[in-house]
């Protein structure tokens, strides 16, 4: 065999095909980069204007008014054309400007198609307007750190994922001063407008952001973006202004390809219970469109839980004329029985195994975590105020932080006053696992909020599953299905009878097509009793191989592998919904600067329609914030948007709920979503959620 020449990895490396294969730039990525998004019919016409919509309306939080009086009275405005618009008109509409814009918060597909399309209209009407990106965040503003966008850049990241062009970051613009040195800083710019780009609590700031720099002139105008889907605005009278918030769609068809494939390594395998944890700290909307993508077997819907009522219970209290509390609402243990039910049954026609997807924040709809969750963060919020220093800081060990929270009770106990932390919270938190009690009491995120993804959900909650399936498996209830056709098969070939063993092995014997060993049976030496009372076995004969055999299949060993699905899907290349969503909320930005608004938050309604329906708008932020209990204490904020359990697409869900847990014999009823894939006729257009509350409402047909 002739021997090979080395090659010379430097002269390999520079061949233009080598480089072609071995550089950053593919196919997929060059044809995401040249995809020119379609735009509303209204932004085909160079000029527009803003109409004031009366007929949608708010209740107005007295704070809001009190806080934002320069905007609280705003107005939806839908965007215009202007047909044949005067000079003074297209003076104004072009006129240079310098604006800003800003990402908040954790990134979202399409963000980078927000800043394409509030740049491509910008430098249409006027080449002069320059566009400012803050980088890293609202600390971009407050520091003043800018890069100027340039055609080349925005060209090099159109259509693609992640806000790796600017950045972002989670500071809050809260304080006097981060407000002034965010004035100094537009004032600096010369900024006309600032443009922020994020989620409730980023909108929210836009709103206070706008109050204050009313008076300098400069515009403020929020964007909705969160994966969480909880970003989702109604007028007074439940008229959808906002379906969705950008960045979902791609998100929820991320998690669902990588869920799917799980479903189908699930049902090959025959083993494992894949326990899938979806990002959403607050609203389980990521997890309701992943079962909707998927069908898998088991998914949790936090809001619910929250409204669970136990029917027996209230039964039960009436009998006796009392009344039971603990009824409503859903506890750890109650949800973990639940879970059980489903697994067990499954077990019983051969499916130890399926796939249960956990929204993140659905301990946030357990009224004893919950009510945990509050106090804790009261607690912590007092501490730091009181004393000038971090809690978390202080109290770096798990012991040290119980010791405190003892503290706190004992003086409770002995001043006999009333306290956030008493004896009987001590005694309940005491009784929870070191794991839990560490998840708890983790540091809160920049805006105070607990953060659900750093407590192990899945790991809580499995154990107590794990813990109650063993109870049940001692009882000889959970157990595996046995077919009929194997069981006579595996007789059969040690000459045995079927029928004979068969009444004595199992309960259900010539009824069903699984067969289930009794109850009884939980051992080998409990089979071999049952053998022995039926006089199927001498004292000291050995028991047959093949009934051991059957047996041994009968008794589940439950298997997990735990996932978590959230960094990865808002890292992902953005869907062609959110893709033409966002490039149109850029161009939307754009209209409502030109046209002197603030104080408002880009928004397109009818998303859930055909995109030769969508309506660009822009809807006041002010109206829409209330009273809340954030980081232990009341701020002004905006409302989020949690499952409606009374939407037909909820209905669904639930009425299909039996059939996607499949424990009847035959296969399961896993569905694939696919890739998300930038061409192909195949390619779905919008969320199912919205698809299936648009079908309900006769707007659309398919």
């Amino acid at each position: 065999m002739a021997k090979k020449e080395a090659v010379n990895i430097e002269e390999f490396l520079n061949r233009p095909e080598v480089k072609s294969v071995t550089g950053n730039v593919n196919p997929e990525l060059l044809e995401r980069r040249n995809y020119m998004p379609p735009v509303c019919d209204v932004f085909k016409n160079p000029y527009t204007t803003l109409k004031n919509v009366e007929e949608y309306s708010f209740d107005i939080d007295r704070e809001a008014n009190k806080q934002l009086p320069s905007l609280v009275n705003n107005k939806v405005q839908s965007i215009c054309s202007v047909d044949s618009p005067d000079e003074l008109f297209k003076e104004k509409f072009s006129r240079h400007r310098n604006i800003g814009i800003v990402f908040s918060g954790g990134p979202a597909p399409g963000g980078h198609n927000v800043i394409a399309g509030l740049f491509d209209a910008a430098k249409k009407v006027n080449p002069k307007t320059k566009i400012y990106g803050f980088l890293l965040g609202p600390d971009g503003i407050i520091e003043n750190t800018t890069i100027e966008l340039t055609k080349e850049l925005v060209d090099r990241h159109r259509n693609i994922g992640g806000f790796s062009m600017i950045k972002t970051g989670r500071t809050k613009i809260d304080t006097e001063d981060k407000m002034r040195l965010s004035r100094e800083t537009c004032k600096e710019l010369a900024l006309d407008a600032l443009v922020i780009v994020g989620g409730d609590d980023s909108n929210t700031n836009a709103a206070f952001l706008a109050q204050e720099l009313a008076d300098d002139g400069v515009q403020v105008i929020g964007v909705p973006k969160t994966i969480d889907g909880d970003i989702q605005v109604r007028d007074r009278n439940g008229k959808v202004l906002c379906a969705m918030s950008f960045g979902f769609h791609t998100a929820a068809r991320a998690f669902s390809k990588e869920i799917s494939n799980l479903c189908t390594d699930s049902s090959s395998d025959v083993k494992y219970w894949h326990i899938c944890k979806v990002m959403g700290r607050v609203a389980s909307h990521l997890a309701f469109e992943v079962a909707l993508q998927t069908h898998a077997n088991m998914t949790l819907i936090g809001e619910d839980l929250a409204d669970y009522i136990d029917e027996e219970r209230i039964k039960k209290a009436e009998q006796n004329n009392t009344i039971d509390y603990t009824a409503f609402g859903m506890t750890l243990r109650h949800l973990s029985r639940m879970i059980c039910d489903g697994i067990t049954r499954r077990a019983a026609v051969g499916k130890n195994y399926g796939v249960l997807v956990i929204p993140e924040g659905v301990l946030e709809f357990i009224n004893e975590i919950q009510i945990f969750i509050t106090k804790l963060n009261v607690i912590i919020v007092e501490y730091n105020q009181m004393h000038d220093k971090s809690f978390h800081a202080e109290f770096l060990l798990l012991e040290d932080k119980l010791d405190y929270l003892r503290r706190l009770a004992r003086q409770s106990r002995e001043e006999g006053c009333i306290s956030v932390w008493n004896t009987r919270d001590d005694d309940l938190f005491n009784d929870m696992p070191d794991f839990f009690q560490e998840g708890l009491l983790t540091e809160r995120d920049s805006h105070g909020n607990f953060q659900f993804s750093l407590v192990e959900t899945d790991k809580i909650i499995m154990g107590l599953v794990k813990d109650y399936l063993n109870f049940l498996k001692e009882k000889g209830i959970y157990k595996i299905g046995i077919q009929e056709s194997y069981y006579i098969q595996t007789l059969k070939a040690e000459d045995l009878d079927p029928d004979f063993f068969g009444p004595i092995l199992f309960k259900n014997y010539g009824k069903t097509e699984y067969l289930l060993v009794k109850e009884s049976i939980i051992s080998i030496k409990t089979l071999r009793q049952a053998l022995s009372n039926a006089r199927a076995l001498k004292k000291k004969e050995e028991i047959p191989d093949a009934i051991q055999k059957i047996f041994k299949k009968s008794v589940p060993n439950l298997k997990t592998q735990t996932h978590f699905y959230g960094y990865d899907g808002r890292g992902s290349d953005p869907s062609c919904f959110d893709c033409n969503y966002t490039y149109n909320l850029g161009l939307t930005v754009f209209s409502l600067i030109a046209n002197g608004a603030t104080g408002q938050m880009a928004a397109i309604k009818n998303l859930e329609l055909d995109f030769s329906e969508w309506e660009p708008i822009g809807i006041p932020i002010a109206p829409l914030m209330h009273l809340e209990e954030r980081g232990g204490k009341l701020s002004l904020v905006i409302e989020k948007s949690v499952v409606d359990i009374n939407s037909t697409s909820f209905k669904t869900v639930k009425a299909l709920r039996e059939k996607w847990l499949a424990a009847t014999p035959g296969e399961d009823h896993y569905r694939s979503p696919g890739p998300i894939r930038f061409t192909g006729k195949s390619e779905e257009d919008r969320p199912i959620t919205l698809l299936l509350n648009a079908l309900a409402n006769g707007r659309i047909e398919i």
